[in-house]
């Protein structure tokens, strides 16, 4: 497909996504569904199978639950959709926040391994057109006009080049495609030592079950008595000397064995590997036609399972986005508000977990202190600030006072009546197409959206609960462009949003 400045300019992929993980992997569905041609290249020859991140919080699953792919990633029962009772979750290892006092649609919190994620999204992305190229690892990157040149190699060394409009690093914190565009990787250096692994306990009955704090570390121990249980340990004392250097089994015993203070018999390992509490966020999330996403735009500790999420929410911002300027109709600097919205996300992620990592210090200086955090995070305004944080449902975009009321904010999934029957706003997003929703008869609207027809749908419907608003301009992420009272005079208002976000009207 021709570059609207260099049409002359061929390319073997419009988009290359490089890294197979959930990000990058949900990114090339998006892209897919939208109709751009993606090719996924990802390092290793096949998935390993491992899933250090297991959790999903509410703001992914609600994301999720607008591509229709909630379900799908749970790979076993649901979870329930209603919000019921307290759900305890973690901060600093102190497990007094309920998340459900900040969720009001469901699941709060939600079971999906991450090679589970990693292997639904792909599945998907390739349904929907998208090609996947395993044994394949980036080692040089060169821009020219309208493309940039990769360099690929394989396994067995062999080299071979693709070209791409664009290309997307998803490829972890240590991110060849960050590196190789230049961009700088900044933040605060590690300070603990991390061990995590999959090992079979001999003597289940004796090993630390669940978070352990003492004066030497901690000790976190999921039990699986009949199989391999995920065991983890944090060292305060400071960073492992060699980050990239694997990890033993005798390595591993003797260090959960140090802080336990006593023998936890272990053999078997599936998977051994370390990390440190290093937060690191790339300068900038673009370079000319390169983006970073996840773990290649940013890394902090694993302290509330925040960054997978961080990913997943990256991937659906940019996709829709993306798909526009390859489309040829993204109006001017909408990439930019990639950059513009999702960075500060990110760094208010990693300076919670750098408070976090602050209060765990095992220390006996530090009890008083995690015994009076505690007591606050009973308190409703301290649950409601760290319980939106870590589940993600505090995100907001400042999009300008002139936008309404709503604009910025998540679009709740309305239960919604039209002459179609029965739908949830969640599943007229489905498409990832942008949805202006009328929740009452206004042909001023309709008529003012037209010339947008081609990228934007139109739907006319009642509202069992009325959102505050009678017009509601949806993005594709979810997140309200656009919203107002819905009188004829907010005709002009409505152009000059979908214009901002969807670009020029087509031609009458």
């Amino acid at each position: 497909m021709a570059d609207a400045t260099r049409p002359d300019t061929p390319v073997d992929t419009e988009v290359a996504v490089v890294g197979g993980g959930p990000v990058g992997m949900l990114l090339a569905r998006e892209l897919a569904l939208l109709g751009v041609r993606t090719t996924v290249l990802e390092r290793l020859p096949a998935p390993t199978g491992e899933s250090k991140a297991g959790t999903l919080h509410a703001r992914s699953g609600q994301t999720l639950n607008r591509r229709g792919l909630l379900e799908a990633v749970q790979p076993g029962r649901p979870a329930p959709r209603t919000v019921g009772g307290p759900v305890p979750f973690h901060f600093a290892g102190m497990f007094d926040l309920d998340l459900a006092a900040v969720v009001d649609e469901g699941p709060v919190i939600i079971g999906s391994p991450q090679a589970w994620a990693q292997e639904v999204f792909g599945d998907d992305a390739v349904r929907l057109g998208a090609t996947v190229r395993r044994d394949s690892e980036v080692t040089g990157l060169d821009e020219e006009p309208g493309r940039v040149r990769l360099t690929v190699r394989s396994g067995d060394g062999d080299t071979r080049t693709l070209t791409a409009r664009w290309v997307v690093g998803a490829d972890g914190a240590r991110s060849a495609v960050r590196r190789l565009t230049g961009i700088p990787f900044t933040g605060t250096p590690a300070g603990v030592g991390a061990l995590i692994g999959e090992v079979r306990l001999l003597d289940p009955g004796s090993a630390p079950r669940g978070w352990q704090r003492n004066s030497r570390g901690w000790t976190l121990v999921w039990l699986n008595p009949f199989g391999h249980s995920r065991v983890c340990t944090y060292d305060f004392r400071g960073p492992h000397a060699d980050r990239q250097a694997p990890v033993g089994l005798d390595e591993f015993r003797a260090e959960v064995e140090r802080i336990a203070g006593r023998s936890v018999p272990m053999d078997s390992p599936s998977w051994l590997t370390r990390f440190s509490d290093a937060a690191l966020q790339a300068e900038r999330y673009r370079e000319g036609r390169v983006l970073l996403a996840g773990d290649a735009a940013h890394v902090h500790f694993p302290a509330g399972g925040q960054g997978v999420n961080l990913g997943l929410q990256d991937a659906v911002n940019l996709g829709w986005k993306l798909a526009a300027e390859v489309r040829g109709h993204a109006p001017e600097g909408l990439l930019d508000t990639y950059q513009a919205e999702r960075h500060p996300v990110a760094a208010a992620v990693l300076d919670n977990v750098r408070a976090q990592v602050a209060l765990m210090d095992p220390s006996p200086r530090m009890d008083a202190l995690r015994e009076l955090f505690a007591e606050l995070m009973h308190m409703d305004e301290v649950n409601a600030k760290l319980s939106s944080m870590i589940s993600g449902t505090d995100v907001a975009y400042d999009l300008g006072a002139d936008s309404g009321a709503l604009a910025g904010r998540f679009a709740p999934d309305l239960p919604l009546k039209s002459g179609t029957g029965q739908r949830s706003l969640a599943e007229l997003l489905h498409s990832a197409r942008p949805l202006l929703l009328l929740l009452a008869e206004n042909p001023g609207l309709a008529q003012a959206a037209r010339p947008w027809a081609d990228r934007v749908d139109v739907v006319t419907a009642t509202a069992v609960l009325h959102p505050g608003a009678d017009a509601l301009l949806v993005r594709p992420d979810g997140y309200v462009a656009w919203s107002a009272r819905g009188t004829d005079a907010d005709g002009t208002a409505l152009r000059r949003a979908l214009t901002r976000w969807f670009g020029a009207p087509a031609a009458e």
